[in-house]
């Protein structure tokens, strides 16, 4: 990692402070036209307008000067296959057989090391230079998967979730572990990693149907030893998905109920796209705290279905929003916003530009309970950061001579922008963001 040392960031300041409960909500975030963020030994120690933090500083102190440009907490992708970095963008039907044709193949090739550690270059390559800070991943089922991809986030001083994928049925014979080597080796990986700088472990069965009882249950005794880690899954994203899931569990009274039965749920538990749920599902999803991730570009991309935002939150339940790379078909929380907005908008839920940035900032923030670091521009908090430019190509600089107000800029940046529109990323105070080419 590189010196981390003293610098003062200067631009517009946006930053949450919770979910804004309606486009006039200016008391749920703060904005500073002239602002400024001291960053020491990679957090930040100060936020206020430039002239205050400025007289504050040390004399010598390094000013990077952003303006005109936005400064915000880094992106949150909170759902993300790392070894499907080559499948992104292959053509396919539906869920079961984008696994079986793209994805099982690919994971395969991750039992080599150096395969795994040059896909991490590319894999953070890309989280960087389209504004993503922080993901949880899902790594393939060999360990080496799990070294490659968090010996590149350490190089880069990266916050980054991630497991070994727990899978030891209905899956070519090269990808498949047992229920007692995946324990050991999610044992081992977890006592290795899981504190280790900014690095946090995540339980990672991929799904009920790649999982045997006997796996699930090991999966809910590591859970039950480390309730400090994270536990990530999929749940009721197709409907040959869940017909397949309740052949193999028809003790369970729902998908869910799988989870549920081995001791899955918490607050601490991502359950990957949660489109077709009942109302028991709902109900336990809400008194465990489970998390709902919302993953739109993979949700169309695969025909699964549309996920209801607004009957979740209604519910009581927590939500998340997600790239899903590679059945999600780009990198960028904002190419993600604009396609969740449109499935939310085929529902008549409009989703506001204020609660968009919220929700893949702060929002996302909470939803993996690291709202105390990351997602915010809070001081104290660790100085993950972007810099977004909403002039960044001729159609948004065109389309932003007519914009009047921070939420149109911003959503101009939500339906427009890409990783065009990211100037830097830093992480935990240092530049990140890879140059072109």
């Amino acid at each position: 990692m590189a010196d981390q040392r003293t610098k003062i960031l200067r631009g517009r300041l946006l930053t949450f402070h919770y979910a804004p409960l309606g486009p006039d909500d200016t008391a749920s975030y703060s904005y500073e036209e002239d602002g400024a963020l001291l960053i020491e030994g990679g957090t930040i120690a100060a936020r206020g307008p430039f002239s205050g933090i400025e007289k504050s500083a040390p004399d010598d102190v390094e000013v990077i000067d952003h303006r005109p440009h936005l400064i915000l907490p880094g992106f949150i992708d909170t759902h993300i296959h790392f070894p499907q970095a080559e499948v992104i963008a292959s053509w396919a039907d539906q869920l079961l057989d984008w696994l079986n044709d793209y994805t099982f193949p690919a994971e395969m090739k991750f039992a080599d090391k150096a395969h795994g550690k040059r896909i991490a270059r590319a894999f953070y390559d890309a989280l960087l230079s389209h504004g993503t800070t922080t993901a949880s991943a899902y790594c393939s089922s060999h360990p080496n998967s799990v070294d490659a991809y968090f010996e590149e986030a350490e190089a880069r001083g990266m916050l980054m979730l991630g497991g070994k994928t727990m899978m030891d049925r209905n899956a070519p014979a090269g990808l498949c572990d047992t229920a007692q080597s995946s324990y050991d080796d999610s044992k081992a990986l977890l006592e290795k990693w899981h504190g280790r700088g900014r690095a946090h472990y995540v339980i990672t069965p991929r799904f009920a149907i790649t999982s045997s009882p006997g796996q699930l249950e090991a999966a809910g005794t590591l859970l039950k030893a480390y309730p400090h880690c994270h536990l990530q899954t999929h749940i009721n994203e197709n409907h040959n998905e869940i017909a397949f899931t309740r052949e193999l569990f028809p003790e369970a009274a729902d998908y869910l109920g799988v989870y549920e039965g081995f001791g899955l749920l918490g607050a601490k538990t991502l359950l990957g796209h949660c489109i077709h749920m009942n109302a028991r599902e709902l109900s336990v999803m809400q008194e465990t705290g489970s998390v709902a991730v919302f993953c739109p570009t993979s949700n169309l991309f695969l025909g699964s279905g549309l996920y209801d935002k607004k009957g979740l939150e209604a519910a009581g339940i927590r939500t998340a929003i997600a790239t899903d790379v590679g059945g999600g078909t780009n990198y960028s929380m904002l190419r993600t916003l604009d396609e969740g907005y449109k499935i939310l908008q085929l529902q008549r839920q409009r989703m506001h530009p204020l609660i968009s940035f919220y929700w893949i900032t702060l929002g996302n923030a909470k939803a993996l309970s690291l709202a105390d670091r990351i997602g915010t521009l809070e001081p104290g908090t660790d100085a993950d950061l972007i810099v977004l430019d909403a002039r960044a190509t001729p159609p948004m600089a065109l389309r932003m001579e007519t914009v009047e107000s921070l939420s149109e800029e911003l959503f101009v940046l939500q339906t427009l922008g890409d990783d065009r529109a990211v100037v830097e990323a830093y992480a935990a105070g240092e530049k990140r963001k890879p140059a072109p080419g």
